[in-house]
């Protein structure tokens, strides 16, 4: 089995927690088998991007980012530190919530490497987004009588940014497990700030689309929605907030089951991943994906 998994994040100088969910569904799906090798690669941590090829011995690798939603990173920074020259944004054939995969020769290794979309806008990432719904509420059943916010960035810079937030809002609306489910912002409007305008819910999950825990997370999102003064007094879980009580979930990314998504990405591109695909929703305590 000749098949190596190479898994693209953003990492952080400042942030030592940033990298923690990549090593992380890293070493999940390590444990699998699926992959005769599994590495982790960085934009501002090591091991860097430019170099995480020369580190796989396969032949075959595939690559998966880490990122929330297609663009600048996924389209430009990530093909061009892999040396993916044969790469055009084109070859995913996405309106910004669809790529799938494109297979290239790493011009340095030559190497084949099965480029896929970024983990974020997967329709399996419905299905963590719920799931971190359960673990923050610690109820399976959370649902009923109960509104989710899927709180994203947001900026105008990438507009691909809101529709990942957008998207992934309106696949779990339409599961109609949740009473009201709505896509908010920190940068754009609606604003989470005002997350309590928008729900009618007594019970509020709020569950943001980052991939790490850190400044905005932990810092901003607490204090912009109220749960606190100062992030570092803490918060409750739930918070009451305007009558409201707030569940809020901390970062999607670090939620076990992500690990799915990476290797729902591979399994798209050709690997052979079924069986560790039903060994990482077991796991996690998931039921089988949205649509099956």
């Amino acid at each position: 089995m000749d098949q190596a998994l190479v898994i693209a994040a953003h990492g952080s100088h400042l942030n030592a927690e940033s990298s923690s969910p990549t090593f992380a569904h890293a070493d999940t799906i390590r444990a699998t088998g699926a992959f005769s090798e599994v590495r982790e690669s960085f934009w501002k941590e090591e091991p860097h991007f430019r170099e995480a090829l020369r580190t796989v011995d396969a032949e075959e690798v595939y690559l998966v980012p880490l990122f929330i939603s297609e663009g600048y990173f996924t389209e430009q920074v990530i093909p061009r530190e892999f040396r993916l020259d044969e790469w055009d944004p084109e070859l995913w054939d996405s309106d910004g919530t669809s790529a799938d995969f494109a297979t290239l020769t790493a011009d340095d290794t030559g190497q084949t490497v099965h480029y896929c979309g970024p983990v974020g806008t997967h329709d399996s990432m419905s299905d963590v987004i719920v799931q971190r719904a359960k673990s923050v509420t610690d109820d399976p059943d959370v649902g009923e009588g109960v509104g989710l916010a899927v709180v994203g960035h947001g900026t105008e810079r990438n507009e691909n940014s809101a529709k990942a937030i957008e998207y992934h809002a309106d696949r779990i609306a339409e599961m109609d497990r949740f009473d009201e489910v709505k896509a908010l912002f920190m940068d754009e409007d609606p604003e989470v700030d005002d997350v309590t305008d928008f729900f009618e819910s007594d019970d509020i999950v709020v569950v943001p689309l980052f991939i790490a825990d850190g400044y905005h997370t932990q810092e901003d999102i607490p204090e912009d929605m109220g749960l606190c003064e100062d992030y570092r007094d803490g918060w409750g879980v739930p918070e009451t907030v305007d009558g409201h009580d707030i569940w809020y979930a901390g970062a999607v990314g670090t939620e076990p089951l992500m690990a799915d998504v990476v290797l729902e990405r591979a399994a798209e591109a050709g690997a052979d991943v079924s069986a560790a695909i039903e060994q990482v929703r077991g796991e996690s305590g998931a039921g089988p994906a949205a649509g099956d």
